[in-house]
């Protein structure tokens, strides 16, 4: 027998969650060719941790024995975008707020101890973007989204601006129904993508060539073939979402946490190349930049002048 899902939902959606979805936990059988296919091709680059926990990846019950539910979040980050200038630093959107992963995850901790509260002595175990969880899979199987032709998650009344989290319980709700594709015929995103990263014919991404792993994930110099293409992007890359369709229905967050710092509205790429360290530590120190370090954004404001 289910579990009444409703208030659980509204207990989610009051602390600042615009979707949520369930799908049963199952073995994603029909993900093992198209991963092992993606990372045979290299597209992974140098996050050689994906190559990691194939198998958990695929198969939640091994992330968390007696599973039987996942629980998938998704908090929205769209504001308006800001103006910038050829001196102002480039960064993606989601980036101009607090960290997003300290956000969630104490959002999610507040749900599990709320599921313990009201149904008594379960197990559940929370996911923000830092385990072996493909979590866009499970967005389209709890009815979230469908996954586009940038590989990026799709709600058809939000857009595309939002993180997703997964829950992990062994507490059995019904699962929702997966929504249809509806990117069709349209190609902007592909044909907008300034270093060619999303395949001609979409669904399937070279994060090796994407200016996002470029400027965050590499740890090494980008390669010059990249030069002149990089969009003056330093942190991050919009593109494929700010030429969406289905972003003319997003509407700003109302977590304020998420709101764009006054510091990295006002930041400029020479400021930062005449920052030190102790400077930036003390800036950035709830900011996701961090990811990239000083030496990292340095880098890539070097790349594209």
């Amino acid at each position: 027998m289910h579990l009444d899902k409703k208030p659980l939902i509204d207990f989610i959606n009051s602390l600042g969650f615009f979707h949520v979805g369930f799908a049963r936990a199952r073995y994603l059988e029909e993900e093992a060719d198209r991963l092992e296919n993606w990372l045979n091709q290299s597209y992974q680059g140098e996050m050689n941790y994906l190559e990691r926990y194939f198998d958990f990846r695929l198969d939640p019950q091994k992330l968390m024995p007696g599973c039987k539910t996942i629980i998938v979040l998704a908090m929205n980050y769209f504001q308006e975008p800001r103006a910038t200038n050829e001196n102002q630093s480039k960064i993606s959107m989601y980036a101009l707020g607090k960290d997003y992963h300290k956000i969630i995850r104490s959002k999610t901790k507040a749900i599990i101890q709320w599921m313990r509260h009201q149904y008594g002595d379960i197990a559940a175990r929370a996911f923000v973007d830092s385990g072996p969880v493909l979590e866009r899979v499970w967005a389209k199987e709890s009815g979230i989204s469908w996954t586009g032709k940038n590989t990026l998650s799709i709600n058809p009344k939000t857009g595309s601006y939002f993180f997703l989290s997964c829950i992990l319980t062994d507490l059995e709700f019904e699962a929702d129904t997966p929504i249809k594709a509806y990117c069709g015929t349209c190609k902007k995103c592909i044909d907008a993508c300034p270093t060619q990263a999303i395949h001609e014919d979409g669904f399937l991404l070279d994060a090796s060539k994407c200016i996002s792993y470029l400027t965050i994930e590499l740890k090494s110099q980008i390669p010059e073939e990249f030069k002149g293409k990089m969009d003056d992007w330093i942190f991050g890359c919009d593109v494929c979402q700010d030429v969406c369709p289905w972003n003319r229905f997003s509407k700003p967050t109302e977590v304020e946490a998420l709101f764009s710092s006054d510091t990295i509205k006002q930041l400029t790429n020479q400021e930062l190349l005449e920052m030190d360290e102790v400077a930036f530590n003390l800036l950035f120190m709830h900011s996701p930049l961090k990811r990239s370090g000083l030496k990292g954004l340095q880098r890539n404001i070097r790349f594209i002048q």
